[in-house]
C-alpha cells in the first residue's frame, strides 16, 4: 500500500516508533489507524467496524464508550485537574478509590500505592521489596523468582521478571537478580504418564530447590500472574497454586500476585486470587482497574510489609519513590467509577457466563489437524497451533499459523493478539 506522506499513515510512519512493532515492517505496511470506538467495536479511518477481540491490550473491560468514565473525568479536571501525593499531600479521588481496593482485595491487604501501569508497579515492588528487606534487617534477601512465559512489564526491573525471551532480546535483560522457573502449562510440558497433579508437584520441587540453591537468606519473592496472560493464556494445572504457597511460606518468600490482565472479573470472580485461593503479600492491579481510560495502577500490600517500609522511611528520612502523576485524581477518580459499574451491572458473573460461550465456540474447532489445545479460563482464551497433533509439536517459524490467523481476522472485522503458536482471546467484559 502506498502511504501519502501528509496522510496519517505517512507521517507515522515519519515520526513515531511504536512499541513492539518490527519497525522496518511498519515502515513497509504503516498502521492500522483507528478513529473512534463504540461498544466492544472500533472503528478505522475508513469506517470499518473491528470487533476488539483483546479488549485493547487485556483491558477496556467497558468498551470503548462508556459515558460514566469520561463524565466522572470531566468532573474531576473541572474540580481538581491534578495533584501530586509527594511530601504528604492528598486528594479525595485516591483516598476514596485506595479505600474501595482495600474492601474489595483478599484478607491480608491493607495498604495501597499508587503508580501509572503496571510495568511501573511491578518495577516498584521490586523497590519497595528491597527497601523493606533493608529497613528490617534482610539487606542480603533481594532476588526475585518468575516464570519462563510470565508477563510483568517492560521496566528495566519488570523486563527482567518477565520471563518471555523476545522482551529481552537487544535489551542486555534480564538482570541478576531474577531467576526463572518452569511455565506451568501442563498441556505443553507435562510427561508422559503424569497427570496434572504430579507435575504441580514437579514443579513446586523445582521452585523449592532454586530457593535452596539460591539460599533462602537471599530469595525476597516469588511473583507470578495467577492465570499467565502475554505468554499465551496459560491456565495453572490442579493443586499448582497451593503446591507453591507452601514453597515460598515455607522459605519465607514473599508471593506477589500480578493481577494487571487477570482482575476485576477476567477469570469470573473479582480477582484470579480468588479462582485459585491464592493468599498474596502483595497484589498488582491495572489495566481494567480504569478499563485503560486513565493511566492507574495499583499494589495492593499487607501491613507486615508497610509496617517496614513506614520504619524504613522514618530511619532513611523519607521513602524516596514515586512519580509526578501517582495516584493523579482525574485517573483515580475513573478507576472509582469503573469499578463501581463493574459491581453495579455484575460484570463478573456477566464474564464467566459468557467465557463458557467463548471456549464452547472455539472448542468446535479442536479436532482440526492444526489446533492443539483450546484454553482459557473465564472471560480470557487461547488457541494454540501445532503443525503436528501427535507430537504437539510447533512450527519452524513461530507463530507461523498464529499471525496468519491474526490477520485473516482482522481483514474480516475481528482484532486479536498472537502470543507465540497461540491466538489469544480477552473482548471486553461487557460483551
Amino acid at each position: 500500500m502506498t502511504h501519502l506522506p501528509n496522510s496519517v499513515h505517512g507521517r507515522d510512519i515519519r515520526y513515531l516508533l511504536h512499541p513492539v512493532t518490527n519497525a522496518r515492517a511498519h515502515e513497509k505496511h504503516g498502521p492500522l489507524v483507528i478513529a473512534r470506538g463504540e461498544g466492544v467495536r472500533v472503528f478505522d479511518e475508513t469506517g470499518k467496524d473491528y470487533i476488539e477481540g483483546l479488549a485493547g491490550l487485556w483491558s477496556v473491560a467497558l468498551g470503548f464508550s462508556e459515558e460514566r468514565l469520561v463524565d466522572a473525568a470531566h468532573r474531576q479536571m473541572q474540580r481538581l485537574p491534578y495533584m501530586h501525593l509527594f511530601a504528604s499531600k492528598g486528594h479525595e479521588p485516591s483516598v476514596l478509590l485506595a479505600e474501595k481496593l482495600i474492601e474489595m482485595t483478599p484478607e491480608g491487604l491493607d495498604r495501597v500505592h499508587f503508580t501509572n501501569s503496571g510495568s511501573e508497579a511491578n518495577d516498584t515492588v521490586v523497590k519497595m521489596i528491597w527497601f523493606y528487606n533493608n529497613a528490617i534487617g534482610r539487606p542480603e534477601k533481594k532476588k526475585f523468582i518468575g516464570r519462563v512465559k510470565g508477563y510483568h512489564g517492560i521496566t528495566v526491573a519488570a523486563g527482567s521478571l518477565t520471563g518471555i525471551p523476545a522482551n529481552h532480546k537487544g535489551f542486555d535483560l534480564p538482570l541478576d537478580f531474577v531467576r526463572h522457573v518452569s511455565t506451568p502449562h501442563y498441556w505443553r510440558f507435562g510427561q508422559d504418564g503424569e497427570t496434572e497433579d504430579q507435575f504441580s508437584d514437579r514443579l513446586a520441587d523445582e521452585l523449592e530447590q532454586t530457593i535452596l540453591a539460591e539460599g533462602s537468606e537471599t530469595v525476597a519473592a516469588f511473583i507470578g500472574e495467577p492465570l499467565m496472560g502475554a505468554g499465551g493464556v496459560i491456565v495453572p494445572p490442579t493443586g499448582y497454586w497451593d503446591k507453591v504457597q507452601a514453597v515460598c511460606r515455607k522459605h519465607g518468600v514473599l508471593i506477589v500476585a500480578d493481577e494487571v490482565i487477570n482482575g476485576f472479573g477476567r477469570t469470573g470472580k473479582m480477582f484470579a486470587c480468588e479462582t485459585y485461593d491464592i493468599r498474596p503479600d502483595v497484589l498488582v492491579l491495572s489495566k481494567q482497574l480504569t478499563s485503560s481510560y486513565q493511566p492507574l495502577a495499583a499494589i495492593v500490600f499487607s501491613d507486615a510489609i508497610y509496617q517496614g517500609i513506614a520504619d524504613g522511611s522514618e530511619a532513611f528520612g523519607t521513602f524516596a519513590h514515586g512519580y509526578t502523576t501517582s495516584g493523579h485524581p482525574v485517573a483515580t477518580a475513573v478507576g472509582l467509577e469503573c469499578v463501581s459499574i463493574i459491581e453495579e451491572r455484575d460484570l463478573v458473573t456477566h464474564a464467566a457466563k459468557m467465557g463458557e460461550i467463548l471456549r464452547a465456540g472455539l472448542s468446535k474447532y479442536s479436532d482440526h489437524p492444526f489446533v492443539g489445545e483450546v484454553r482459557g479460563t473465564g472471560l480470557i482464551a487461547a488457541i494454540e497451533f501445532v503443525s503436528d497433533k501427535a507430537t504437539k509439536a510447533g512450527f519452524d517459524s513461530v507463530g507461523l499459523a498464529s499471525s496468519a490467523v491474526v490477520a485473516a481476522s482482522q481483514r474480516h472485522g475481528l482484532i486479536l493478539r498472537v502470543a507465540g503458536d497461540a491466538v489469544c482471546f480477552c473482548p471486553p467484559m461487557i460483551i
